[in-house]
């Protein structure tokens, strides 16, 4: 028998589906909670046949901050031991930082909202010239909707500056980004197992929230409620609808482009449709895609199963 499947997470209620369905099938699987994790360096047999890694970079929204670099670290430790890992320390590089995605992004030829990186609230103001207002100043190490403010004009974004309100993060870096007025009031999330298409949803986010997780779905575009198995039991409603989609199959390809250039193993991948001039933007290379909430109702599957299967398939190939 392998070593026991690891996985390392920090949210407390995100995986309990990818747990039962482990249980269910019998499958010899620990916890490891991110923040309350050590290694030592000099560790030649780690004990286990495979580790999923699903940190996530919002832990610090949480009190739990220290994970965010700290995954980094325990993620290319594993590796170094030859231990097989889903959701490497390639694609955290991706994970914790939106400016390396959109360089990656560029390096595929894909569009993306326009953006300049900055390193200093003072840089906000000269950063925005040629671009189009509205912009978002957005947080480089994000999640959940996490360090993302809207500006209308100059003024307003220059007396935030001024004030010290501009949040940039962990890492003291940010982007000022266009916010692209979004064709039919809606995105799409693409997810991916294995770095192949799995399924897409088009998401209808409540005006002026950022936060996009659908494991938080409340209904259907149609109205049916959905059942949140992954979310708190006390967690509020968020109001965002959700339904299944069938991306073109442009998408479908730059999607799986991105998941192999990215090493991107189990996540998901955002993209809109700017209503100026009907162009596609992807924006999001989440490694820590959170399945959609009833998946079996709104895409006709069992994500979690599909994920299993393929953690399965690895974990007993030990690659």
């Amino acid at each position: 028998m392998p070593a026991p499947i690891a996985i390392f997470y920090e949210h407390p209620d995100w995986f309990r589906p990818l747990f039962s369905e482990l249980e269910r099938r019998g499958l010899p699987f620990v916890r490891l909670a991110a923040e309350r994790s050590c290694f030592d360096p000099g560790e030649r047999d780690p004990p286990y046949g495979l580790v999923f890694n699903r940190a996530s970079p919002s832990a610090y929204l949480r009190g739990r901050g220290q994970t965010t670099h700290y995954t980094l670290a325990i993620l290319r430790h594993w590796e170094r031991r030859k231990i097989p890992v889903v959701n490497g320390s390639a694609v955290y590089r991706y994970e914790v930082s939106k400016a390396d995605q959109l360089g990656l992004l560029d390096d595929l030829g894909l569009g993306y909202p326009r953006a300049r990186v900055i390193n200093h609230a003072s840089q906000a103001l000269a950063a925005a010239e040629g671009l189009r207002w509205p912009l978002l100043v957005k947080a480089n190490v994000g999640g959940s909707g996490a360090g993302i403010r809207r500006f209308d004009d100059g003024d307003e974004l220059a007396r935030a500056a001024d004030a010290g309100e501009l949040d940039l993060g962990l890492d003291q870096t940010a982007l000022v980004q266009e916010l692209c007025p979004l064709r039919g009031g809606r995105i799409v999330r693409v997810e991916v197992v294995g770095r192949k298409f799995l399924y897409a949803i088009e998401v209808f986010p409540p005006p002026s929230s950022f936060n996009l997780c659908p494991a938080d779905a409340c209904q259907t575009a149609d109205g049916r409620d959905l059942v949140r198995s992954a979310c708190a039991l006390d967690a509020p409603r968020t109001g965002m609808r959700v339904q299944g989609y069938t991306p073109p199959p442009e998408v479908i390809r730059a999607v799986e482009a991105i998941a192999e250039a990215a090493a991107l193993d189990v996540g998901g991948v955002e993209y809109l449709v700017d209503d100026r001039d009907g162009e596609i933007y992807y924006y999001d290379i989440n490694a820590l895609s959170n399945f959609v909430a009833d998946a079996p109702n709104v895409v006709g599957l069992d994500a979690f199963a599909r994920c299993v299967d393929y953690l399965q398939a690895r974990w007993e190939a030990g690659t």
